[in-house]
């Protein structure tokens, strides 16, 4: 993306592409931290009595923020062509921060659930929405490298949470984490009112010059829009064409491979290293490993896809993580543990963040918000599912072994969905 330093002008807003690919930085890492807190918080949360949270009971509230994310990534498919990319990006970041306060102050179980429902709602709707974002404003060359660095945010933000929880529980109350994951969003409301719209949108919906301004400035090729009615049938019509309809089918269950594993692994990795032995500082340091895995493996990840495509990185991601996990379930020692998880990392959560991108390079131009959000969505079940199984295992009396073995079948499944998906046409 930030190929010039252009202001782009359009409809009063004057920033410029590194500005922009900033604020999305920012964004993501906002939402990186609203998906990491829960996993940090459980061992706390277990422990507080006024809340009454048994381990069954908070792998149905991790669940909840799948839930929410079906709902708003669907939602999110369903209406992005109507109303641009910008507009969702700057509700659906207002809707997850107003999820973090409500469970700062939740007195119960039953509120605080809700608060994760909304957090899971505005992020259902940020996450795909700010994918196809940056993907509209890249050149396609390197449209994998931008995706992956700025969800490289992601991944910071990710990190923070169990960071902050190291430093700062169980002197303090977890409430004040999902506080510190409110206070930013002030900061950067004022600026994501200033970024510019997707000049795809601006075309489809006869604002020609405004299109043309923005791939100007951003030293983008002409926007054009080659498939008609992207929203017919809520925005799968463009997407079960035959020329599309295998494709999308493999890249939902990617995405519920993938999301299974982001959402199960983030949930419970403190516990799990819990249960193996660890104090509650060590699995937090352990899970801020990981996380940093993510970080530096998508931003690698990224430059290496736009060099040999996307879809051979994803695979190997998948079967990286894969052996981590088998690996961790023997357990090795301090000396390997840490290299595993920081590559596990990569390989289950970065799996995801470079589905991403190969998603959005994959389908047109014109269809590419919808698949996005599409695949998030349908992915939603496998974040519903995550959670729910790494509790069912956590408490059904077998070694803990066998929570690493729950987590590593889903990435050889994830991998050889990628493996199967059609090559890329041109004609597409």
């Amino acid at each position: 993306m930030a190929v010039t330093t252009a202001p782009v002008r359009a409809a009063g807003r004057t920033l410029t592409a590194g500005h922009v690919m900033l604020l999305a930085w920012v964004v993501a890492s906002l939402e990186g931290f609203d998906l990491s807190v829960y996993g940090v918080v459980v061992p706390s949360l277990l422990r507080n009595p006024s809340l009454g949270i048994d381990k069954v009971q908070a792998g149905t509230i991790g669940s909840f923020v799948g839930i929410g994310m079906l709902v708003g990534a669907a939602l999110a498919g369903a209406v992005t062509h109507r109303t641009g990319p910008r507009r969702l990006v700057m509700a659906g970041t207002v809707c997850f921060s107003g999820g973090m306060l409500i469970s700062a102050v939740a007195p119960g179980a039953g509120v605080f659930g809700l608060g994760r429902l909304v957090v899971g709602l505005g992020l259902g709707v940020v996450l795909p929405t700010l994918n196809s974002y940056v993907a509209d404003l890249s050149r396609p060359e390197h449209r994998s490298r931008n995706i992956c660095l700025m969800m490289s945010g992601y991944a910071g933000g990710a990190l923070l949470a169990p960071v902050l929880g190291t430093l700062l529980l169980p002197q303090v109350s977890f409430r004040w984490l999902f506080v510190l994951g409110v206070v930013p969003v002030f900061a950067v409301a004022p600026f994501l009112m200033r970024i510019p719209e997707s000049p795809f949108h601006l075309l489809r919906t006869g604002r020609a010059e405004e299109s043309q301004a923005v791939t100007t400035a951003f030293g983008l090729p002409a926007a054009t829009v080659t498939v008609e009615n992207p929203g017919k049938w809520l925005g799968l019509g463009s997407l079960l064409t035959r020329r599309l309809a295998v494709t999308t089918v493999l890249f939902w269950a990617m995405s519920f491979c993938g999301l299974l594993l982001v959402f199960g692994i983030s949930a419970w990795l403190p516990t799990i290293m819990q249960a193996a032995g660890y104090s509650l500082g060590s699995a937090l340091m352990q899970t801020a490993a990981m996380w940093l895995g993510v970080g530096f493996g998508v931003i690698l990840g990224g430059r290496v896809a736009d060099a040999v495509g996307p879809r051979r990185v994803v695979i190997v991601a998948f079967l990286s993580g894969t052996v981590g996990l088998a690996l961790m379930s023997l357990d090795p020692g301090q000396w390997l543990l840490y290299p595993l998880l920081f590559i596990s990392g990569f390989g289950f959560i970065g799996s995801q963040i470079l589905g991403n991108a190969l998603v959005a390079t994959t389908y047109p131009d014109a269809v590419r918000g919808n698949g996005l959000a599409w695949a998030l969505s349908i992915g939603r079940f496998g974040a519903i599912v995550g959670p729910t199984m790494g509790a069912l295992v956590l408490t059904s009396g077998l070694p803990v072994q066998w929570a690493f073995y729950s987590f590593a079948v889903p990435g050889v499944i994830g991998a050889a969905a990628v493996a199967a998906v059609p090559r890329r046409r041109k004609a597409l």
